[in-house]
C-alpha cells in the first residue's frame, strides 16, 4: 500500500500551511537564520515556494525541507508554549484557593448537616420540588 499523500491532502497541506503562515515565519527564521523575512514575505505563503526557498538557501534536498515543514505545522507554536507557561502558576494558584475553600467552606456546611440531617434532607428535597415545578411548567408553556 503506498503511504504518499494524495493530491486532495497535498492540495489541503498547502490550504493550511498558507493560513498558518504568518505565525509559522519567526521557527521558520530561527530554524533557517539564512532565509530572510523579506524573502519568506515574497513566497506569499506558498508552500512549494518556502520549500524551494530554504533548500536553495542552506544547500538542503527539497524532500528534506518539506518533511521539516510539516513537522513544524504539527508541533505547538512558541505562543501556544508560553501560553501553557503562564497557565501553570494560575493552576497552581486555583488548587491553593480551592483546598483553602474547601478547608473553610466544608466544616461550615457540614456541622449544621451533621446536628439537624432530618431538616437537612427535607430542605434539599424541598429544593429539588421546586427545581423541578420550574422546570416542568417551562416546557409546558
Amino acid at each position: 500500500m503506498d503511504s504518499a499523500p494524495s493530491q486532495a491532502e497535498e492540495k489541503d497541506f498547502a490550504h493550511r500551511f498558507r493560513d498558518h503562515f504568518e505565525t509559522l515565519v519567526p521557527e521558520i527564521q530561527r530554524r533557517w537564520p539564512e532565509v530572510t523575512h523579506q524573502a519568506l514575505q515574497a513566497t506569499r505563503g506558498s508552500f512549494d515556494d518556502v520549500v524551494q526557498l530554504i533548500a536553495s538557501q542552506g544547500d538542503r534536498a527539497v524532500q528534506t525541507v518539506q518533511h521539516q515543514l510539516e513537522d513544524l505545522m504539527h508541533e505547538p507554536g512558541e505562543g501556544v508554549r508560553s501560553f501553557a507557561d503562564t497557565l501553570e502558576p494560575l493552576e497552581e494558584q486555583l488548587e491553593q484557593l480551592l483546598d483553602e475553600l474547601n478547608s473553610t467552606l466544608r466544616p461550615k456546611i457540614e456541622r449544621p448537616v451533621r446536628e439537624r440531617p432530618l431538616l437537612s434532607i427535607a430542605i434539599a428535597a424541598g429544593v429539588g420540588v421546586l427545581a423541578g415545578a420550574l422546570l416542568m411548567g417551562g416546557r409546558r408553556s
